[in-house]
C-alpha cells in the first residue's frame, strides 16, 4: 500500500479535498480522503494524471520547421524533413516525446504514429497510450503499412499500450481505405476539418492544395465529415482531431454518430487554421478532450499551456468570460479526455478502483499561492517545471530532480541534427 498527500487533492469527480491523501495498491486507487500519507507534499496539489488525447510523439524534435508557411506548404516541409531519418532516429525522437509528456504530468496519450515507434517508446518509459498506427492511400501500401508496423512492435509492448489504427485524413485516405481500416474493429483516430484550405480541396480541388494534387486522392465533392457520414464511416468511438472549420450540420453529424473530438488550440492557432468552436461542440453533447498535437506545429507537449490556450481562445471566440471555466478546462485534460479515448472507466479521475495514474504539482511561489481556488491554481499556474511527480499504474515514472534521461535527450538531439537544413 502506498499513500501520498498534499495540501490539496483534486479528484475531478468530486470537490477538491483540502489536506487530502491518495492511497493505492497493485496499481489501483484504494482511497481518496482527507488525511496524511507516507509522504506529504507541502504547497502542492494532487490531480488525476493528465490525458493528452492527440499527440505525435515521433515529431518531438520537429519544432520550427516551416513556421509561418501556409498549411499545404508546411506539410510538404515536414514530409521532406521526415524522409531524412530512419526508424532508429524516429524511435529516439519518440522516446523524448514520451519523456516530455511524463515530465509535463501526462500519464495517458492518444498518439497517431507514422512508424509505430511511439508504441515502443511508451512501453519503455511507462506512459499509458493508445497508439493509432497511421495509414495513407498515396503510399500505395494501404493496410500493408499497418500490418508491417504492428508486426514490428508486437511483443515489445506492455499492458499500458494498446494498438489502434489511424486513417490519416480524408484528403490523404480514400474512402475505401477508411472502410478497410475501420473494419479492423480497433480503436481508431483521424484528422477532420482542420483547415479551410483542406475543405476547399475536398470540395472541388481548388485552392492552395492544388499543388499537392498528384499525391492526394481525388476530391470528395464535400467535407470529410459529410463524406464519411454518407458512407456510414462515422462511428461511436472514432476520435477526430481538430474539427476547426465545422458548421452546425457537421457538428450534429459528429454527435449523432458518437464521434469524439480532440481540441488542439495551439496547433490550430500556430498553423493559422482558426479556433475550433469548443462551446458548440460541448453543447452538442460530444465527448471533447484536449491534445497538444506535436512540436511540429505547437511548441511543446506542455498540456498546461494547452489548457490555458483553450480557456483564452474559448472566451475570446464567445466574447464572454464564462465560456470555459477552470473546472471545465481541467476536465478536458482528465475525465473528458479519457472518455474521448474510451478509457473513462480506468483513468481520468481519482476514484477508488481506477488505475493509480496521478500527477503532483507544486504551487509554491505561483501567483495563486496561498491557494484560494485550487482548480484555478492548477490550470493557470501549472507548468512542467512545477510537476513534482508523475505516477502511472501506481509506479513513479517521473520525479522532479531525478534526471536519468541524459541518453534519451542526447540521442533525440542527434536525430534533430539530421533534420536540419544542410
Amino acid at each position: 500500500m502506498t499513500s501520498l498527500s498534499a495540501d490539496w487533492v483534486l479528484p475531478v469527480d468530486g470537490p477538491p479535498i483540502e489536506g487530502g491523501c491518495v492511497t493505492w495498491a497493485d496499481g489501483r486507487i484504494v482511497s481518496v480522503a482527507p488525511g496524511r500519507g507516507e509522504r506529504h507534499l507541502d504547497d502542492a496539489a494532487i490531480l488525476p494524471g493528465l490525458v493528452n488525447a492527440h499527440s505525435h510523439l515521433e515529431y518531438a524534435t520537429f519544432a520550427g520547421f516551416g513556421d509561418g508557411l501556409p498549411f499545404a506548404r508546411w506539410i510538404l516541409v515536414h514530409m521532406e524533413r521526415k524522409a531524412r531519418v530512419g526508424l532508429p532516429e524516429m524511435e529516439a525522437i519518440a522516446r523524448l516525446g514520451a519523456l516530455e509528456c511524463l515530465a509535463s504530468g501526462v500519464t495517458t496519450v492518444g498518439d497517431c504514429s507514422f512508424t509505430g515507434a511511439a508504441a515502443t517508446a511508451c512501453a519503455e518509459l511507462g506512459l499509458r497510450a493508445i497508439v493509432y498506427l497511421e495509414v495513407f492511400t498515396n503510399d500505395g501500401r494501404g493496410l500493408e503499412r499497418f500490418w508491417t508496423n504492428r508486426a514490428r512492435i508486437d511483443g515489445s509492448g506492455s499492458g499500458l499500450v494498446r494498438i489502434g489504427v489511424s486513417p490519416h485524413a480524408p484528403y490523404t485516405v480514400a474512402l475505401d481505405l477508411y472502410r478497410e481500416a475501420l473494419g479492423l474493429g480497433l480503436a481508431a483516430a483521424t484528422h477532420l476539418n482542420e483547415s479551410r484550405d483542406e475543405l476547399d480541396w475536398l470540395a472541388d480541388g481548388t485552392g492552395p492544395w492544388e499543388s499537392l494534387a498528384a499525391t492526394l486522392p481525388p476530391p470528395l465533392g464535400r467535407s470529410g465529415i459529410r463524406a464519411l457520414a454518407e458512407q456510414g464511416l462515422l462511428r461511436s468511438g472514432l476520435v477526430a482531431a481538430h474539427c476547426v472549420v465545422v458548421d452546425e450540420e457537421e457538428i450534429a453529424l459528429l454527435a449523432e454518430h458518437g464521434v469524439s473530438v480532440v481540441h488542439c488550440p495551439r496547433s490550430n492557432a500556430m498553423l493559422g487554421c482558426g479556433i475550433a468552436p469548443l462551446a458548440q461542440l460541448r453543447a452538442a453533447g460530444l465527448s471533447v478532450g484536449i491534445g497538444t498535437d506535436s512540436p511540429a506545429s505547437a511548441p511543446s507537449f506542455d498540456l498546461f499551456e494547452e489548457l490555458r490556450s483553450a480557456v483564452y481562445f474559448a472566451r475570446a471566440r464567445e466574447g464572454r468570460p464564462d465560456a470555459l471555466s477552470a473546472e471545465d478546462a481541467l476536465r478536458l485534460a482528465t475525465i473528458d479526455g479519457a472518455r474521448a479515448l474510451g478509457l473513462e472507466t480506468e483513468v481520468g479521475t481519482l476514484t477508488p478502483g481506477k488505475r493509480a495514474d496521478l500527477t503532483a504539482l507544486s504551487l509554491a511561489g505561483s501567483p495563486y499561492h496561498p491557494v484560494e481556488d485550487p482548480t484555478a491554481a492548477v490550470v493557470f499556474a501549472g507548468s512542467p517545471e512545477r510537476v513534482v511527480e508523475t505516477v502511472v499504474d501506481g509506479i513513479t515514472r517521473y520525479r522532479q530532480g531525478e534526471d536519468e534521461w541524459h541518453e534519451v535527450r542526447s540521442t533525440a538531439s542527434a536525430a534533430r541534427a539530421r533534420l536540419l537544413t544542410p
